[in-house]
């Protein structure tokens, strides 16, 4: 299979998808240039073998048309000064004569961004013709995009067959396909998998498809509260969501069956409110006050966890098991990050996902501590559900 690596980019054009979706303030300010770093290997990997790049990505939700607060124009002074402040040309759209002309005059080792793909609705909607004008303006084509590759858009999966010879994996896509890969095609034993959050709902798919394949699934945070009042605990105003316990037993059940260990917790920080003031103390899980909610895990639950990490060789985290955002409340899911930054240095492959997961490592600065961490989000999450993604099976095929 052709590669980045493999490739021979001299005196092509490749046009990139990344996702440069990236918070602006109002003076247009980035607050966090984290998915414009990711890509900069790609790019890079392109324009110094003789290549020149074309980015392509979309930024905000732009309604109606082109809206100047969604210009991919306030990305190119930055994206210049982090490619060493190389001149980084501006489109004045993604398709078109203007653009077309600017694509053609390219030269190796230069660098050109389209304008947000998103000012077209036919990006969104899939459209082949959009797909075949943007597969106009390169050579190859490097679907970089892993946060967008659950989506089937004009230029995360549709504008692949343009390029049946000429369609790769950017080195962050490449990345992430390997590290999901690598907790769920071949995981090394025992795994273990941290799922957190606060509802079971969204969690319920991947929980399934984990079944299949894990060993351990510790079940934290607010997605406790459903498991525990199923097999009738009491758990005062804790959240619940009690359309949901039926599809609680039914997992402890299939788990018994594949031989899988729950995890779930025996006791927690109940509050008497949601705020770091409130008054707080330790209670088994099933026996919560009335008028007091669980908002963390307690000191017995947290030995419980940290001694199936400590056994683990691989480690997939999502979601925090407390409110961590409050101190108060952070002790629980900190304990977890700990246990798996000592499991990591003991040889066990870690993978933390999720944006709740992602902000929380990033609290406890032991972001680069872990093996890979999962920016995707969304992605990911159907990913982990056994769902096909587009932009990656656009590859592929």
């Amino acid at each position: 299979m052709q590669t980045i690596e493999n490739y021979d980019f001299s005196g092509k054009k490749a046009l990139i998808r990344v996702d440069f979706n990236v918070p602006l303030d109002e003076k247009f300010v980035i607050g966090d240039d984290t998915r414009m770093t990711a890509a900069l290997p790609t790019i890079k990997q392109v324009i110094e073998n003789g290549g020149a790049a074309i980015i392509m990505s979309h930024l905000g939700r732009p309604k109606k048309g082109p809206e100047d607060k969604f210009s991919m124009r306030h990305l190119v002074p930055h994206l210049s000064e982090l490619l060493g402040g190389i001149e980084v040309k501006m489109a004045p759209d993604c398709i078109g004569e203007a653009t077309q002309k600017m694509a053609d005059a390219l030269k190796p080792g230069e660098v050109l961004v389209l304008e947000n793909l998103r000012f077209h609705p036919e990006e969104e909607g899939g459209d082949v013709a959009f797909a075949k004008k943007l597969s106009e303006l390169g050579d190859c084509w490097i679907n970089d995009a892993f946060g967008t590759a659950h989506r089937a858009h004009a230029s995360t999966a549709v504008i692949a067959q343009f390029f049946p010879n000429d369609k790769l994996f950017g080195y962050l896509v490449d990345s992430e396909v390997k590290s999901l890969d690598k907790v769920l095609k071949a995981p090394k034993r025992p795994f273990t998998a941290i799922m957190g959050g606060s509802k079971v709902s969204s969690k319920i798919t991947i929980i399934e498809n984990l079944l299949n394949s894990v060993d351990n699934l510790i079940i934290g945070g607010g997605m406790t509260y459903t498991f525990v009042k199923a097999q009738g605990g009491k758990i005062g105003g804790s959240l619940c969501e009690d359309d949901f316990m039926p599809m609680a037993l039914d997992i402890l059940k299939k788990a018994e069956q594949k031989g899988v260990k729950i995890i779930l917790a025996v006791d927690v920080i109940e509050a008497d409110a949601f705020a770091e003031t409130a008054n707080t103390q330790v209670v088994p899980s099933n026996k919560i006050d009335d008028g007091w909610s669980g908002l963390d895990v307690g000191p017995k639950t947290i030995e419980m966890f940290k001694k199936v990490i400590s056994e683990s060789k691989t480690i997939l985290w999502n979601g925090p098991v407390g409110v961590f955002e409050m101190d108060k409340f952070a002790t629980g899911t900190k304990a977890i990050g700990d246990a798996i930054v000592e499991a990591t240095s003991n040889g066990a492959f870690s993978l933390v996902g999720g944006g709740d997961s992602v902000a929380a490592v990033n609290k406890f600065g032991i972001a680069d501590k872990v093996s890979y961490i999962s920016t995707a989000g969304g992605a990911m999450l159907e990913y982990l559900e056994g769902r096909v993604l587009p932009g990656i099976a656009a590859v592929l095929e």
